[in-house]
């Protein structure tokens, strides 16, 4: 029997005729797809994450609070831009989510749900301040996702920074470490944190796993 890349109305010719099967088994055993995938640092709306990744470069170039910024403008490509526009879902909501990381400087993944906070007088403030320019340059470099961030200080310093690639992209890959704490962050609400601590070690090491099933009770609250 065929498979559903075999046979004469197979998975390819059906979906995608005028595509090249060769593409499928092309560098095969050589480039692993998996490796070039995304892991997204802030769990957020993709437009956003440049954008969050330039505010933490900035913090670590010049320490500032949320106090002591007057105006923050927030440049993307004009698609993205439309997406995230005070959204009413907070992780798509790009003032919002800014806001955020200027109170907290980080954005967790419950802050980053939470759409009650949305309407928090300390969040207003700081969403006030913030103004997102549509840019038509940055469309122009579509797939890649650049953002712009521009911070003025209420001493009247200027800041700007400019994320080519976010840092969760094959070009700008999180490490290790930072994998493990973005997961830990995930599961440790769910699961508490010593079973998370013991999934997250299972899993580093899973090709020493013989059973799948040794995984169950560590996923189990």
């Amino acid at each position: 029997m065929n498979d559903v890349l075999s046979g004469p109305q197979n998975f390819v010719k059906s979906y995608a005729p005028k595509s090249d099967p060769a593409g499928l088994i092309e560098e095969l055993g050589k480039r692993y797809e998996v490796s070039l995938t995304s892991i997204k640092g802030w769990t957020t709306g993709g437009p956003i994450v440049s954008l969050l990744d330039a505010i933490v470069n900035l913090r670590k170039r010049r320490s500032f609070e949320a106090s002591d910024v007057k105006h923050v403008v927030v440049r993307s490509a004009t698609s993205q831009a439309e997406r995230v526009n005070n959204r009413e879902m907070p992780d798509i909501n790009v003032q919002y989510l800014v806001a955020v990381m200027m109170i907290d400087k980080t954005v967790s993944f419950h802050a980053a749900h939470d759409k009650a906070r949305m309407q928090d007088p300390a969040i207003l403030r700081e969403r006030a301040k913030v103004e997102l320019v549509a840019n038509e340059e940055l469309e122009r470099l579509l797939p890649t996702r650049v953002g712009i961030v521009e911070v003025e200080l209420t001493d009247g310093t200027r800041l700007t920074e400019r994320v080519e690639n976010a840092r969760d992209t094959p070009e700008n890959p999180m490490t290790g470490e930072e994998v493990v704490t973005k997961a830990r962050g995930l599961i440790t609400p769910v699961l508490g944190a010593a079973a998370s601590a013991k999934l997250i070690d299972r899993l580093l090491y899973i090709d020493t796993v013989k059973n799948v099933r040794e995984l169950r009770p560590l996923l189990q609250r």
